[in-house]
């Protein structure tokens, strides 16, 4: 099965702050596109990483051609067409760019959503853009919808300041499109705060389809009473439904693993290979059989409040992944 996102990409200010820097990235098999990338810099307002830098927002390009997107050439040779760039800022800083890449495949189906409100000028939360591949009829939908605090995905990441994994979207009435949502089989979505400051707030939402999910598997992490680690808070895995006893009260700590890494750089991370990950949801994803993550740090009012993360399956390295555990096992039994 294939997912919507086909490329992820780190990008983070030099040690001058004049440019962004390619830090790091999941390509999948496009190696060649990632060649192309890792030797690139953008300035401010520059390319899309550039562009999310300067306006302090989500960017969302529907299409590369005859747009201020710099690596066209090699973007369509990899079969990508849309890009989406969220920057993380803490406070007036800006840590990091986060720039997702999807494909031109017919059968994409799914969404990337931008939504915003003004206080001075609306109670409501009105979607700014939003990319759906093939869903025509549920982007005029979604164009003419609007969201109170605490209704649908939107509205519930906006009351709440905090991330939030909405399952059954296909039957739940409180997400406001369910009829088109029943039409093109979008069944979960993830809403990310991404507010600036306190003039306008701004929620990026993930909707995932049947066909093309987002991911396999996602995750919240939220700090301990304590502050000491992170402990589990949400999450959803088309092969594990009951997420949360697997977890239990697993805890990661400072620096561990990608997730614990993240919060406290307070940058996004990546992993290619989590067979030698180390920390309690990296391990519990390998034993699934996912081979991949994503982490995406929360950073409101300038404090740290969640690690969003996600997972992906690659069918090339599943095998070997499943060898390597079975020596993992082999191993320790040998040496109890």
């Amino acid at each position: 099965m294939k997912t919507l996102i086909r490329v992820t990409e780190i990008w983070v200010p030099n040690k001058q702050r004049t440019h962004l820097e390619f830090f790091d990235g999941l390509y999948g098999e496009l190696a060649e596109f990632k060649g192309a990338s890792e030797s690139m810099v953008f300035a401010y307002g520059e390319g899309m990483p550039g562009k999310a830098w300067a306006t302090r927002r989500p960017v969302i390009l529907h299409s590369f051609d005859n747009s201020y997107f710099l690596r066209t050439e090699a973007a369509q040779k990899a079969g990508l067409t849309a890009g989406i760039a969220l920057p993380i800022f803490a406070g007036d800083y800006l840590q990091a760019v986060i720039v997702f890449f999807i494909g031109d495949d017919l059968e994409n189906v799914g969404g990337i959503e931008v939504w915003s409100n003004t206080p001075a000028e609306s109670f409501d939360m009105g979607m700014e853009d939003g990319y759906y591949g093939t869903a025509e009829t549920f982007e005029w939908t979604a164009r003419h919808t609007k969201f109170r605090p605490g209704f649908g995905l939107p509205g519930t990441v906006w009351q709440s300041g905090m991330p939030c994994i909405m399952q059954d979207l296909l039957s739940s009435k409180r997400t406001l499109r369910q009829d088109s949502n029943v039409r093109i089989g979008i069944s979960k979505g993830v809403g990310i705060p991404c507010s600036y400051d306190s003039k306008q707030a701004l929620v990026m939402t993930f909707l995932s389809a049947l066909g093309t999910p987002i991911a396999r598997r996602f995750e919240i992490w939220v700090p301990n009473e304590d502050g000491s680690g992170l402990r589990f808070g949400a999450g959803d895995c088309d092969q594990m439904p009951h997420l949360s006893e697997c977890h239990g009260d697993a805890t990661i700590a400072p620096w561990e693993g990608a997730i614990g890494e993240s919060w406290k750089k307070g940058i996004p991370t990546v992993r290619d290979n989590l067979v030698f990950e180390p920390g309690p949801a990296a391990r519990a994803a390998t034993s699934a059989g996912l081979t991949s993550m994503v982490v995406i740090p929360v950073i409101q009012d300038g404090r740290f409040k969640a690690a969003v993360t996600w997972y992906f399956c690659a069918r090339k390295r599943a095998a070997l992944a499943a060898l390597v555990r079975s020596m993992q096992r082999d191993q320790t039994r040998s040496t109890r």
